[in-house]
């Protein structure tokens, strides 16, 4: 998945966030299989247990039986069709997930070879802070940033100022 490509300030800040809110005492659930991030996580002490790539649209079977105090989703909500079914299913009171923002000047994404590597929904931040409030979770702290290339054109220098991923901290109401 990053062959070519490391999402370096993608990561530095969704590991602050987490360190932020989440002890590296309390056990996490983090849905999708392990990755690079899976180790960083583990670099700063958190014992983590990662879905296995089942379909979690189909099969929330996994989240269900989990005894994990905290849920981790590093984008991937934006991957499910129904991210709703998948939020009512966790038993877990804390909840940590970023998601990349829709980019007006930019389409969604589709990965042309990998059926798993597309986005179903580009969200706005306020639709995913409705998704979480309806599901029943409450947004206890948020945070947005910018992901600048370092390419010549149009889309490269709106992406200097425009906010590409978006975090947040939500805990059961």
């Amino acid at each position: 998945m990053y062959e070519k490509t490391f999402p370096n300030k993608r990561f530095k800040h969704t590991i602050e966030f987490l360190e932020k809110h989440i002890s590296n005492r309390e056990s996490i659930l983090d849905l999708g299989v392990v990755n690079p991030f899976t180790k960083i996580m583990q670099e700063h002490g958190y014992s983590i247990e990662n879905t296995k790539g089942e379909d979690l649209d189909i099969d929330t079977s996994t989240i269900e039986k989990s005894e994990a105090e905290v849920v981790t989703a590093f984008e991937i909500f934006e991957h499910l069709l129904s991210p709703f079914t998948v939020l009512k299913s966790i038993k877990s009171n804390k909840l940590v997930a970023s998601i990349p923002l829709k980019l007006w000047f930019s389409s969604a994404y589709k990965s042309k070879t990998d059926k798993l590597d597309r986005h179903y929904h580009e969200f706005e931040d306020w639709q995913f802070d409705w998704l979480l409030e309806k599901a029943g979770w409450k947004i206890i702290d948020r945070e947005k940033w910018t992901n600048p290339t370092n390419k010549i054109g149009i889309r490269p220098i709106l992406r200097w100022f425009t906010p590409r991923y978006y975090i947040v901290y939500a805990e059961k109401k």
